[in-house]
């Protein structure tokens, strides 16, 4: 490899979803927890260790999980809660490189070559950092050291759960060569029994097979690529983060639904949790896009811009509202949600044009202006004034309507942050907490 050895480090945040509830619920530690869709269409999107030693996976039918480890907490998951931790361990990860690759809330590569004079070697960093997120978050971090990719990833894996493992400087090959071949990444189920067929059954063996007999199996581009791979070449850069180019959330119902009404529930519900988001990031968005998948897995979706960026829940649900109109809602429908794009600094279509369809839609907002935050800006659909909030007076297209606006929103943030999405929410959602399954978090523990 040409150049200097570069210094690549890979972190994984161990059971991260299911770690953030035993930490924020001391009464959990220990015991099985099991976080994702709890219906039975539902899968799992995180199990701690405890539950992974029933056999349960990330990805797997939540029924399934059920069978398995029946004693388990089952819990929704928490995606403004594990966003903020995440965020916060990601300021520990730039404290030592710029140079920081997210691949999900939980996992991130690091370039720290250039850090060496400042910081030390490569483990001396990596266990620093680890030994940070766990001071100020209480979460564990699993992480590999090598001089590429391929192999810090593979040493992370190796060492979980809490571990930190080394690929010395020019080992990279003898590293990766006892392991199994289906570890190298590109090499899936179909490509690594083409491999058994000939005998491979390592990386090593993958390295050392002649390349005629490799591209016969597997053809010669691939053959290409993973002999070099084999053999520790992996040039890849870690790229650093781009801000986020969209913001949404949607949701499974647990039975299919026909017409506006449980449709309208859920925007409302999905709005709430976009704004939210856009507002810890400080970003705003423009494009706000519905989405609705059938029953039969038809998925459409239906796009408006507004006349200037919003990061407010009413604004992003009126807008979302005004396209049901252009879905069919005498099909029964299994999933809607909300995305915003379009954010600060991005191009965006003008206001009003609907880019599914390429036709105007009517203005959404005064063009070049904020939206009218407490005026009578049109709206679809029932519940647009959901937030209860009292519209007397003569200021209600003024800026210090706008500013109650905002500190509104503010105090509804902080009471979510520390109690629960749900200890605020809008008129219309009230009869959602009927049952403790829907409590905020900090009412149902106890009760699962």
């Amino acid at each position: 490899m040409a150049g200097p050895p570069r210094t690549i480090i890979h972190l994984d945040l161990d059971a991260f979803y299911a770690s953030v509830e035993q930490l924020d619920d001391p009464a959990l530690r220990g015991r099985p927890v099991i976080v994702g869709g709890l219906s039975d269409r539902g899968v799992v999107c995180a199990a701690s260790y405890e539950a992974r030693a029933f056999g349960v996976r990330s990805a797997m039918p939540t029924v399934r999980a059920r069978r398995l480890c029946p004693g388990a907490a089952f819990l929704h998951p928490r995606f403004e809660r594990y966003g903020e931790l995440s965020d916060r361990i990601f300021g520990v990860y730039r404290r030592y490189t710029p140079l920081v690759e997210p691949l999900s809330l939980d996992e991130a590569f690091l370039d720290a070559t250039a850090s060496r004079a400042l910081h030390g070697d490569g483990p001396t960093i990596a266990a620093a950092i680890r030994r940070a997120v766990r001071e100020e978050t209480g979460l564990a971090a699993s992480a590999g050291v090598a001089e590429v990719k391929l192999a810090a990833k593979i040493a992370t894996d190796l060492g979980k759960p809490d571990g930190l493992t080394v690929v010395p400087p020019g080992g990279t090959a003898a590293f990766l060569a006892p392991l199994p071949v289906g570890r190298l990444w590109g090499v899936g189920e179909v490509t690594e029994a083409a491999l058994r067929r000939i005998g491979i059954s390592t990386i090593g063996a993958l390295a050392a097979c002649p390349a005629s007999a490799l591209a016969a199996a597997i053809g010669a581009e691939r053959a290409r690529a993973l002999r070099a791979l084999a053999a520790g070449d992996d040039p890849r850069a870690v790229v650093p983060d781009e801000a986020a180019r969209s913001v949404g959330g949607e949701e499974t119902f647990d039975a299919d639904v026909v017409g506006a009404a449980p449709l309208e529930r859920v925007l409302l519900r999905q709005a709430g949790r976009v704004g939210r988001r856009l507002r810890a990031t400080g970003r705003r968005g423009r494009v706000v896009t519905l989405k609705v998948k059938y029953a039969d897995f038809a998925l459409v979706t239906r796009r408006t811009t507004l006349a200037a960026p919003t990061d407010d829940d009413r604004e992003i649900y009126r807008a979302a509202c005004g396209q049901l109109g252009r879905v069919d809602l005498g099909r029964p429908v299994r999933l809607a949600g909300v995305t915003v794009s379009g954010l600060d600094g991005e191009a965006a279509a003008p206001a009003g044009v609907d880019e599914e369809a390429g036709g105007a839609v009517g203005p959404v907002g005064a063009a070049g202006a904020q939206l009218d935050l407490f005026g009578a800006a049109g709206g679809g659909g029932r519940g647009g004034e959901a937030d209860g909030e009292a519209r007397g007076g003569g200021e209600g297209a003024g800026a210090g309507a706008g500013e109650r606006r905002r500190s509104l929103l503010a105090a509804i943030d902080a009471l979510a942050d520390r109690f629960g999405e749900r200890t605020v929410a809008p008129a219309d959602l009230l009869d959602d907490g009927a049952s403790p399954e829907a409590w905020p978090r900090h009412r149902r523990r106890g009760r699962e």
